[in-house]
């Protein structure tokens, strides 16, 4: 079969050329026969009376003009108000109110609405992760994950808080920080909305394969096998410590970076946690919230009330490995083994 012969433009590669679209004008580069990304490709658009691709080429004395003439969009969906330009895209559209999935994974029984979702979830299975960061080794499955891991390397951040100065390098995390403004105790997705009515449910699907542990979310589940498999793929490159989880990773990295980003706003004195900050703002408030079941006493910390405690039972939870004494508290032992350490020193 022949092929079609492609009408000559009279510009050179990566020359500029003006892009007309609904009166509205814009510079943009194209080269020949190159797909011009800004153009819409839902348009209708005739070349001299010959179709080059969803480009009008009109022919002046110094540039080519491109002319995009918007397609009207006349399939209408019979469910809501909304119009297309394409009966594809509304077919597409129809399944937000049908419901209908007919991509169906072969390895597990999710279904998805459009083709691209299922691509994107086939990975969770073979593991691919095409898209590689250049900083570093790490690679992920969806390029919206590499985004927003880049931003480690760059420090951007493009979401800014318009209440304060606080910039945020996810979406997520700018949506869960203005909750502070609003006083709103919402969840930030629905996928962490389900995960709470597990709470009230009861409900733990997620089951430990190693024990009779059973978990309301995946990821929790994942964290408690590697206690299992003694897996701790957080590693500090600024000493030897590894952890099984990011948050006490991070937590640890403050220690070599000095920071200490939980300010106290009655004092100079700063934390890099902020449950130390929960529990240091009660000595200037003077709150005992953690109240003895068996006295009158209060305590700023739950875990002095725990010790506490002790003193009513009669627990003695630290034992020697030496003699047979068990004590109360872990720093009295720790001084009663030094006579164990002593005596054999003076034998």
């Amino acid at each position: 079969m022949a092929s079609m012969e492609m009408p000559q433009m009279d510009i050179k590669e990566e020359e500029h050329s003006e892009i007309k679209i609904e009166e509205h004008s814009v510079e943009s580069e194209i080269c020949q026969y190159r797909q011009i990304a800004d153009v819409d490709t839902s348009t209708n658009i005739t070349t001299n009376g010959t179709i080059l691709g969803n480009i009008q080429i009109i022919k002046t004395t110094n540039r080519d003009i491109v002319q995009v003439k918007s397609r009207e969009k006349s399939y209408k969906c019979n469910q809501c108000s909304k119009t297309f330009a394409t009966k594809q895209i509304l077919v597409f559209h129809q399944r937000t109110h049908t419901g209908e999935k007919p991509y169906q994974c072969r390895q597990c029984d999710k279904a998805f609405a459009h083709t691209h979702h299922l691509v994107s979830h086939q990975r969770i299975h073979t593991g691919e992760k095409p898209y590689q960061c250049s900083q570093c080794d790490k690679a992920y499955a969806h390029t919206h994950l590499l985004v927003n891991h880049q931003r480690i390397h760059t420090g951007e951040k493009p979401y800014q808080c318009s209440q304060c100065e606080k910039g945020f390098a996810r979406k997520h995390d700018l949506v869960n920080h203005q909750r502070i403004h609003t006083g709103d105790k919402g969840f930030a997705r629905i996928h962490y909305l389900v995960i709470h009515h597990k709470t009230h449910t009861g409900e733990k699907p997620y089951q430990c394969n190693q024990c009779d542990s059973r978990f309301a979310c995946k990821q929790t589940l994942t964290v408690h096998q590697r206690t299992h498999t003694g897996e701790k793929p957080y590693q500090c490159s600024q000493c030897d410590k590894a952890f099984t989880q990011k948050h006490y990773f991070v937590v640890h990295q403050r220690t070599h970076l000095g920071e200490k980003p939980f300010q106290c706003s009655q004092c100079d004195k700063g934390f890099s946690q902020k449950p130390n900050l929960v529990v240091h703002l009660r000595t200037h408030t003077g709150e005992k919230p953690y109240k003895c079941s068996q006295c009158d006493k209060g305590f700023s910390e739950k875990q002095t009330l725990v010790v506490h405690q002790r003193t009513h039972t009669g627990e003695k939870p630290y034992k020697c490995s030496q003699c047979e004494k068990g004590f109360a508290h872990n720093w009295i032992l720790i001084v009663h083994q030094r006579s164990h350490t002593q005596y054999k020193q003076y034998q």
